[in-house]
């Protein structure tokens, strides 16, 4: 290809959890439909590939990829994961997401062989493994944002069991058979008694003020103030056992194999393995397979670790992360000031604040480019910029 650098045009995915407005905003046109505007795609997906501005026309990056590999990949990513391993979103959470786990790479990999032989279409709604890849994550929030992330630690997640009096019966579980007992038990709970035991939490978490830190606030906006009128959805038990997290602008959390965790509220830019394996536990109508879930999460107290990432020696903010698929860092420029740099993957800018300029590109707010590997690239801010790299650590690779 003639040039090296391009615009990238992604796709949004409408789904029923997201806002209206932030994305919209984001990309500058006009939700006349009304739709909910959940993730913006910006990768080479096979379901939602964004599209690159060649020479040519807009072309899918994802059949672009599949036509001259190493040309889009560079020979060591190929090499590795054979596609772009990565898949960079913003996201506009308005309510809650599914609580999930994700799997190691070689659970994935038995996981999905086995649904294969068992004859399970890949589309079928109970299917688990959609692929044989893992699905590490990161989020970087661009506001206030709030997760559960991980089970309390066992005096904090003690003291939840004393202190709601429908969980008290559940302390001496805990004494005796640790996290694992805990939740195998309140999610193997027949439903006619989990429902008896949460509705009247729920009644009276309804009634009760509360603040974002405290469960009965996601307890309350879930079923917003009103009682269910059918079955209470067993994600709440998860509401109370996990850590609930705020994370404020530039601050990030990354979520491994095995850590339960559930959006709540607010946007930011994500960045994952390009996977789609996830097991879920509730807030969902999705499918919920019990025994399969228990089987991944890492049972055990988390303290939430929030990075706030380090100044590189190439000059962006850095954040570290213990995986070899991807990684992310901010860049902040003021108005003239350059970041010079060589691509070593195939790296996706986002623009998120102010105007910049890469070589022959311009992009402002809302707007992505692309630049290939092994590329020598100058981003000049136009005016106070901020950007966010997605990028292959091609050194862990």
């Amino acid at each position: 290809m003639k040039h090296r650098i391009f615009k990238l045009q992604g796709k949004v995915q409408h789904y029923a959890w997201g806002g209206y407005d932030f994305i919209p905003d984001l990309l500058g046109f006009e939700n006349s439909a009304n739709q909910p505007c959940a993730e913006y795609w910006m990768g080479a997906h096979p379901s939602a590939s964004g599209k690159l501005e060649t020479e040519d026309g807009l072309q899918p990056w994802y059949q672009l990829i599949q036509q001259e590999p190493v040309d889009h990949l560079g020979e060591k990513v190929y090499e590795k994961f054979g596609e772009l391993p990565y898949l960079l979103k913003v996201l506009d959470v308005r309510e809650m997401l599914s609580i999930q786990v994700h799997p190691t790479k070689e659970e994935a990999r038995k996981g999905f062989e086995r649904e294969e032989a068992e004859g399970v279409p890949v589309n079928a709604a109970h299917r688990n493994y959609k692929d044989k890849n893992h699905k590490p994550e990161v989020m970087v929030a661009l506001g206030e944002f709030w997760l559960l992330h991980g089970f309390k630690k066992e005096e904090a997640l003690q003291q939840v069991l004393d202190t709601v009096p429908e969980f008290n019966f559940l302390s001496k579980v805990f004494a005796d058979t640790g996290y694992y007992g805990l939740y195998k038990m309140v999610m193997e709970m027949p439903q006619e008694e989990s429902d008896n035991l949460l509705m009247s939490l729920v009644e009276r978490e309804i009634t009760t003020p509360h603040t974002k830190d405290q469960p009965g606030y996601w307890v309350s906006k879930l079923y917003n103030g009103v009682l269910p009128s059918g079955n209470v959805d067993k994600g709440l038990f998860s509401i109370y056992f996990f850590n609930i997290v705020r994370v404020e602008e530039g601050g990030a959390v990354f979520q491994g194999a095995g850590v339960p965790h559930a959006y709540l509220e607010g946007q930011n830019v994500e960045l994952m393995a390009n996977s789609d394996n996830v097991l879920r536990g509730g807030l969902t109508p999705k499918h919920v397979d019990v025994p399969e879930l228990l089987k991944h999460i890492v049972f055990e107290g988390i303290e939430p670790n929030i990075l706030k990432g380090e100044v590189s020696t190439t000059g962006d903010i850095a954040y570290s992360l213990p995986v070899e698929d991807f990684g992310i860092s901010a860049i902040k420029l003021e108005n003239g000031r350059e970041y010079v740099s060589k691509s070593r993957s195939a790296e996706i800018f986002l623009v998120m604040k102010g105007e910049a300029r890469c070589d022959n590109i311009s992009c402002k707010r809302g707007e992505s480019f692309v630049v290939l590997p092994g590329e020598e690239y100058t981003i000049r801010g136009i005016e106070d910029v901020l950007l966010y790299k997605a990028f292959v650590p091609i050194d862990r690779s």
